[in-house]
């Protein structure tokens, strides 16, 4: 078992607030700046929950593809993975789209997109969405 920790502070209202992720248990990032204005449109410079997801699920899917791959015998040469998480106001978060494209000696394409399927019903953050956020992986092998 692992926990993990982040710490955010948060300065007025919702629409016309903002916030900072001070910074997270491992120390690999933060300060952050978070807003609402983040979350519905384009706020340079500053992220949002959205946009952590949508690396989280990335980088999970990532390793468990890798290790689904390996454990068939064709551990990937590199894996190209990105994760478009869509907010909708009112709504939340309604998908998460991954594409990842790989360079894996001996496998066929066929293969390599069964394997990046079990991996998206799999990884553990397509597991926390499952149920509450459409998930979809494009998959295919680099030319």
């Amino acid at each position: 078992m692992a926990d993990k920790h982040a710490r955010v502070s948060w300065k007025g209202d919702l629409e016309n607030g903002s916030g900072t992720i001070e910074q997270v248990g491992s120390g690999a990032f933060g300060p952050l700046a978070v807003s609402w204005a983040a979350r519905t449109g384009d706020e340079g410079g500053m992220t949002s929950p959205e946009e952590l997801i949508a690396a989280a699920h990335a980088s999970c899917f990532s390793m468990a593809f890798s290790a689904r791959l390996a454990k068939a015998g064709t551990p990937p040469d590199r894996l190209e993975v990105s994760a478009t998480v869509t907010f909708v106001p009112g709504e939340g978060i309604t998908t998460s789209a991954l594409e990842v494209t790989g360079v894996v000696p001996g496998i066929t394409e066929e293969s390599f997109v069964a394997a990046a399927e079990d991996a998206k019903e799999n990884c553990a953050v397509s597991a926390a969405l499952k149920g509450n956020v459409e998930t979809i992986v494009t998959a295919k092998l680099a030319a």
